[in-house]
């Protein structure tokens, strides 16, 4: 796929670096030259310009790539005129940085596609690191909502699905459990080969290197978390 990256401080370097790595065509935009020239090598196309000057923004290949992704957070009102140039130039699929609520609101306005929240993502991610534990990754559906991925902890080895009562008491829903296999490879070293299964037999009896993939309320995972 073909991205446009517009920004590339801390946030928009990472981003553009790690969509190019992955194998999707990016094109880099910043106004700073030191920008441009520690990341271009790694892009498709990086170029020095102000985005928020609408013939030179006119001049990039907004409409031949799948998303224009506007990546600065600190210049509230580079964001904002970008953004509402890229609309008006009937850019479809837009994403955008915000990095407060009135940020937030102003990008809503606009009806883009999808708002991008890192730091607030960031600051989720490790209180429910530090409340859960580091052996457990978590995914923020909305506010209240959150998919977690964990270790099945000592105490629910030997347990069968069923005998865990996730919905009945918790209100969760368990997506899929995941299974590590050990294995050797050609040069006869170990390596674990993890199997998802998605329906899961009644009699599956978790073991010590499985994982479980739960859906549902954050409170209610918490209320889980803590019974365990």
């Amino acid at each position: 796929m073909k991205y446009i990256v517009i920004g590339l401080g801390d946030y928009g370097y990472v981003l553009a670096e790690e969509l190019a790595a992955v194998g999707h065509e990016v094109i880099g935009v910043d106004s700073k030259s030191a920008h441009i020239e520690s990341i271009k090598e790694k892009l498709a196309a990086a170029f020095v310009m102000d985005a928020t000057d609408e013939m030179a923004l006119a001049a990039l290949p907004l409409h031949d790539v799948d998303a224009v992704i506007v990546a600065i957070g600190e210049n509230f009102g580079a964001s904002v005129r970008i953004t509402a140039l890229l609309k008006q130039m009937k850019v479809e699929h837009i994403f955008a940085r915000a990095n407060d609520d009135v940020h937030r609101s102003v990008m809503q306005a606009f009806n883009i596609e999808k708002i991008l929240s890192p730091e607030a993502d960031a600051a989720h991610n490790m209180v429910e690191r530090i409340e859960f534990g580091y052996d457990i990754e978590t995914f923020r559906v909305d506010k209240n909502h959150i998919v977690a991925k964990f270790n099945v902890p000592e105490k629910l080895v030997g347990y069968s699905v069923p005998q865990l009562h996730i919905t009945e008491e918790f209100g969760l829903k368990l997506l899929a459990t995941i299974r590590g296999r050990v294995q050797k490879n050609a040069m006869g070293i170990n390596y674990t080969e993890r199997n998802v299964l998605v329906e899961i037999p009644e009699d599956f009896a978790l073991q010590t290197d499985d994982q479980l993939v739960i859906f549902g309320k954050y409170a209610d995972f918490r209320r889980f978390w803590n019974s365990i």
